[in-house]
């Protein structure tokens, strides 16, 4: 008995021993903080945007350097996200059709330049609008020079089943998921597809509430995966195992360098460094997948609510709009790790290059607030507050206006205005100013148009919202979307 104690208190000094070796171990503090950092943020962003579960991995090279499965994959039976949970990926699926039709093109199977009318039963967008405008979202407007987030990506299908000789499931299968090992992928195709790993659906209202899944597979939409088969393949995109180098490079790039898009991805410099990216919104899934080349390092990102996507507006094409973006960015990325993400009132003292950087995240905070002010009258006052500061430090605003920043001005007077708040006019200089900068830029641009046509709305002067919603109809070249639905709705209403 002495003996087996004796050996035991040996064991334990060995253990302790060890510990304090590990402990010694050289390994970049910053790392090490960052990814703590990194780790709070998660924490704070899931329990701001009340997101029932999430799935986050962070690979750098070939090593896996951040990993977390936090929350419930279902909140009624309190069954935690594991690594196994599945999750629709929405437009991600994008990104593997990208993948796919630059094999297909690698084999001569498909040329890009090829009108995407020869490839449909029945033509429908003339000889003009090539695959490649529909891979890059420019077939819309003015063919090739403009970038419009297109549900015409689904028109892709059709494509890649005809140069492929197969269907597009069995052509992912054959191409990516088989080659990759992706066991845990596959395709959300109807009620018989949802399994026990499978996420169950929310949408917040002011709770969380069980939403429904959207089924069907396309081009644009459709794979359901898990974090760790998304990294995989994300992985093998940073070699040659599904691309050569020139056609990734081809998909990655910028189509024009003024456009946030490649060939089914988005391509976006940050800091002076590519990034590479992509987002899924369903209406009760969100997800996000960011690949930073020059340092090989990737994120994958799984939400079983939307509010990882929706309220950061990533359809207008800017990364910098999404705090989860944002934080993995300048923990693991730019090493902004003491830049808060929240707290705009700690902010420290500024280098160079953070001050662009702390301007987008003030304005991606403030997007986020004006979202969540339709819940919680502090994120009202808070996304206000946000936009003084920053019109305030950042009195050049104009230079650098865009969709987003509209957007946030526009929905603080629609909350105040469905809330029955009273008239909210302290921005509309700066909204009027920054729509006419956005349109002398783009004329057509239906998503300026749509938020000004609520905006003179709810101000009362019909005729401008007449001409705005009149501006999304008379457009040429634009396929019906939402913003066609309320034009026609509102001048229904107004004749």
């Amino acid at each position: 008995m002495q003996l087996i104690l004796f050996d035991m208190a040996k064991i334990l000094k060995l253990l302790v021993f060890s510990m304090f070796l590990l402990a010694c171990t050289e390994k970049p503090t910053t790392e090490f903080t960052n990814t703590q950092q990194f780790s709070k943020e998660l924490d704070h962003l899931q329990s701001f945007f009340k997101i029932p579960g999430l799935a986050v991995v962070v690979q750098k090279e070939d090593s896996v350097i951040f990993e977390a499965y936090q929350g419930f994959a279902d909140i009624e039976q309190q069954l935690p996200v594991q690594k196994n949970t599945k999750f629709p990926i929405a437009s991600i699926t994008k990104v593997f059709s990208g993948v796919l039709l630059q094999q297909l093109a690698e084999k001569k199977a498909v040329d890009l330049e090829s009108p995407i009318d020869s490839f449909l039963v029945t033509p429908t967008f003339g000889d003009s609008i090539k695959i490649k405008h529909v891979l890059s979202h420019t077939s819309q407007g003015n063919v090739g020079q403009q970038f419009y987030y297109s549900y015409r990506f689904g028109s892709l299908t059709p494509v890649i089943e005809k140069a492929s000789g197969t269907s597009f499931a069995s052509a992912i299968e054959d191409a990516i998921f088989k080659p990759l090992d992706l066991t845990q992928s596959g395709f959300l195709l109807d009620s018989s597809s949802v399994d026990t790993t499978t996420a169950k659906p929310y949408y917040f209202e002011g709770e969380s509430n069980l939403g429904q899944y959207e089924y069907g597979i396309s081009a644009a939409a459709g794979i359901v995966s898990t974090a760790g088969d998304l990294i995989k393949f994300s992985s093998a995109l940073d070699s040659e195992v599904l691309l050569k180098n020139d056609s990734k490079e081809k998909m990655f790039a910028p189509y024009s360098p003024n456009l946030p898009y490649g060939l089914g991805v988005f391509s976006q410099e940050i800091e002076g460094m590519q990034v590479v990216w992509a987002y899924g919104q369903y209406d009760s899934f969100s997800s996000l997948f960011i690949k930073v080349p020059e340092q090989n390092l990737n994120l994958v990102m799984l939400a079983n609510s939307n509010l990882m996507s929706d309220p950061a507006r990533l359809i207008n094409g800017d990364l910098l709009s999404s705090l989860f973006a944002i934080s993995f960015l300048k923990n693991y990325v730019l090493d902004y790790s003491n830049l808060p993400l929240l707290k705009a009132e700690e902010t420290p003292e500024l280098s160079l290059g953070m001050i662009s950087f702390q301007k987008k995240k003030l304005l991606a905070e403030a997007l986020a607030q004006s979202y969540m002010a339709r819940f919680d009258s502090t994120a009202l006052e808070k996304s206000k507050k946000l936009l003084r500061h920053v019109f305030k430090q950042y009195p050049d605003y104009l230079s650098e206006s865009d969709l987003n920043l509209l957007h946030t001005l526009c929905f603080l007077k629609t909350v105040h205005f469905y809330k029955e708040l009273g008239p909210f006019t302290e921005f509309d200089t700066k909204i009027e100013s920054i729509a006419n900068t956005l349109l002398e830029k783009d004329p057509k641009n239906p998503y300026v148009h749509v938020n000004m046509g609520f905006y003179y709305d709810e101000k009362g002067v019909s005729e401008k919202a007449r001409f705005h919603y009149n501006a999304i109809l008379k457009a040429k070249n634009f396929s019906p979307f939402w913003y066609t639905t309320e034009a026609k709705n509102w001048l229904a209403k107004h004749p």
